[in-house]
């Protein structure tokens, strides 16, 4: 038995159709803004949404990190775990991001256990098994205190008859909206526990999946994993699937997971639609610095990511823009003399930061902070 979708109050459709002009605006947004950008923010929101979600789950990683991580930069200060952990899930997003315009797509038990080794593969052992259904019981540990269960899963023998019927509700037409069946399905899954370990991160996954396969915007801009990964929000997510009760009780009202879903998507739009807005002007005046010194325009590409994220590889450059090595560290050592950057660190290592003559316009703009509303207060 899975958690019945709950009806959705007036409230509830009033904030459905403020996040659905949002994410229809954001589509022109993201049509209309340069490619060079469009890319850039692609590469960001992805980077962010696995910094985010692994952040949840304990896994400590920068977004500016996980961008070069990424891009195959080996020199990034990151334990050998957290990197591991980083590129396991980057190349699980990067199979889901895939999957939304796939026409003869399907959700299967194999569809899933595929991407859980995707995700785990590299701690598959005897305990721990990787894309397969657990074997025993798992617990979700109370943060205060680890010798507390706050969650006990569904014994192992229910899950595969579980799992089955969550993979025909996957596959079920209904009259819900794509945004609250993928919030009901990150529930019911991460209720579920199906696996030894990974059940978070799978969960929200899932969801990501759904929203893609919705199609209204690139999956990369779709995601609220994100919005989850901020400190108070993750606490209140896990506060709201506590409320759920310490075992496997579907048959409950699930309005208050309904809620704080709605708000997730409605905020996170708010954040990218913030996020385009700004890097857009950022590139905007660093455009016209560059004309104004007579500077290739994809030299714009590296200063932009200076002016957003406070730094730059020489790496990241050089698959922005598709350039080879020699030309990539040409065009840095050239922003260095004009001193737009200033380089930190020796060979492999090194990076660029803001140089005395980055134009302050553009550092200002990438620093101002956003207001986020909450969905339900505007009524």
């Amino acid at each position: 038995m899975l958690f019945p979708t709950p009806l959705l109050t007036p409230d509830d459709h009033r904030v459905l159709e403020g996040i659905e002009r949002m994410r229809e605006g954001l589509r022109h947004q993201v049509y209309e803004s340069p490619w060079r950008l469009t890319a850039g923010l692609q590469k960001f929101l992805t980077a962010d949404a696995v910094a985010a979600s692994n952040s949840i789950e304990g896994f400590k990683v920068a977004t500016v990190d996980v961008e070069d991580l990424m891009d195959g930069e080996r020199d990034v200060e990151v334990s050998d775990e957290n990197r591991e952990e980083t590129l396991a899930y980057q190349r699980m997003m990067r199979y889901i991001q895939t999957l939304n315009d796939v026409e003869d797509f399907d959700y299967s038990k194999g569809l899933l256990n595929a991407l859980h080794w995707m995700l785990q593969g590299h701690r598959h052992g005897p305990r721990k098994t990787a894309g397969q259904w657990r074997r025993g019981p798992v617990y979700v540990t109370d943060a205060r205190d680890p010798s507390i269960a706050a969650y006990t899963a569904p014994d192992a023998d229910q899950v595969p008859a579980l799992m089955q019927e969550l993979v025909d509700w996957l596959n079920a037409e209904d009259d819900a909206h794509p945004l609250v069946r993928a919030a009901m399905a990150h529930l019911h899954l991460v209720s579920i526990h199906p696996w030894a370990d990974g059940n978070g991160r799978m969960s929200r996954s899932l969801q990501t999946l759904m929203i893609a396969r919705e199609g209204v915007l690139a999956p990369e801009f779709s995601s609220i994993e994100s919005w989850l990964g901020r400190p108070g929000n993750t606490w209140e997510y896990y506060r709201e699937l506590n409320s759920r009760g310490s075992e496997y009780l579907p048959d409950q009202d699930v309005s208050s997971w309904m809620h704080f879903n709605l708000t997730a998507y409605h905020q996170q739009a708010q954040t990218v639609r913030g996020r385009i807005d700004r890097s857009g002007r950022v590139w905007e005046v660093l455009s016209k610095h560059a004309r104004s010194m007579g500077l290739d325009e994809r030299v714009v590409t590296a200063l932009h990511d200076v002016a957003m994220a406070g730094r730059v590889r020489r790496s990241r450059y050089e698959h922005a823009e598709g350039l080879n090595m020699q030309q990539a560290q040409r065009d840095l050592r050239d922003l260095v003399t004009a001193r737009l950057l200033e380089p930190v660190g020796r060979t492999r290592a090194r990076y660029y930061t803001p140089g005395s003559q980055f134009p302050e316009q553009a550092l200002e703009i990438a620093a101002t902070p956003m207001t986020l509303t909450s969905p339900y207060a505007e009524g």
